[in-house]
């Protein structure tokens, strides 16, 4: 199966080329999108943000928060806009990898000169490690891990969405909050300072806890993560999540990289929270990574220009 990048490189021609002036880096989530604006030497011209842009939240709204994120980025490099025409964008989006997804994105594209879509933990890896070979475990609102092999091969694991799986991510610890919280309140489990904490936030009784459930969705849950650390020290079941948090970023650092010999870069709120509890042979992996998303995004878009203009 042929990968987005190269059927996207299918419609760039040396003349689309000559007439982009401006290169855009996306990085897009469940909880937020963040985009660099750079010129085609890859100097920064301004940076952006704006709300989730992760697809399986709608492409309609991925595309909307993108270019709220844009017009931020124009501020900052004092451009009152930006003419689409001119401007390539590379975007690394969570749900890239859902073909549906990534085709009904595509279609409803603004129009921009050429535009290069890959999954977020893609673009991860590329900035993590500069383009070269390596390694990354990312979690934070959702979790994907993604390596990038000395012979150009690309492996991932994870990142099955927060309903399914994102095991070790902010959500993936929100949910196991809530459901902690929904027993203690029906006297299944005794009631500790994390339930007490999730009562506080969402609601103490069944209606009000179902009615936040119902329409908190992954960036709601997300939210309940802090809760778990901060309970850590002092109530065992967060304690407990806290491990298995570990436990799940570790197997899955394993599973991308078994033999352990590409450097590892260890990404997103919760990772790197959770990173001084690894283990000491996946602490001695760990490099720090030299960019974002972002900045991987602005990679593969630059990439893709060079590979057609050679």
């Amino acid at each position: 199966m042929r990968t987005v990048l190269e059927r996207a490189l299918d419609a760039l021609t040396p003349s689309h080329i000559k007439t982009i002036r401006y290169l855009i880096g996306v990085d897009g989530g469940g909880t937020g999108t963040r985009l660099r604006l750079a010129d085609l030497d890859g100097n920064l011209l301004g940076q952006g943000e704006a709300g989730p842009s992760a697809l399986g939240q709608g492409v309609e709204q991925a595309w909307h928060h993108i270019q709220q994120a844009l017009q931020a980025a124009c501020r900052q490099a004092g451009l009152d806009s930006l003419n689409l025409a001119e401007c390539a964008i590379g975007l690394g989006l969570s749900g890239a990898t859902v073909a549906a997804q990534a085709q009904a994105f595509m279609r409803i594209q603004p129009g921009y000169a050429h535009v290069v879509l890959d999954n977020d933990g893609y673009t991860t890896v590329l900035g993590a490690h500069g383009g070269a070979p390596g390694a990354v475990v990312a979690a934070g609102t959702g979790s994907v891990g993604e390596a990038l092999r000395a012979d150009g091969s690309r492996v991932m694991s994870s990142g099955w969405g927060w309903i399914n799986g994102d095991e070790g991510s902010g959500a993936w610890l929100g949910l196991k909050a809530m459901r902690h919280a929904q027993q203690a309140l029906d006297g299944r489990v005794p009631a500790g300072l994390l339930a007490r904490a999730v009562w506080a936030f969402a609601g103490s009784d069944r209606e009000t806890l179902l009615a936040w459930c119902a329409s908190a969705a992954q960036h709601g849950h997300a939210r309940l993560a802090p809760l778990v650390f901060e309970n850590a020290a002092h109530d065992p079941v967060a304690q407990g999540f806290v491990g298995e948090a570990v436990a799940e970023l570790e197997r899955l650092a394993l599973a991308l990289d078994p033999q352990g010999q590409l450097p590892l870069a260890l990404c997103g709120s919760v990772a790197l929270r959770l990173a001084p509890h690894f283990s000491e042979s996946i602490r001695a992996r760990c490099v720090a990574p030299q960019g974002d998303s972002a900045a991987g995004a602005l990679l593969l878009i630059r990439g893709a220009l060079t590979e057609m203009g050679s």
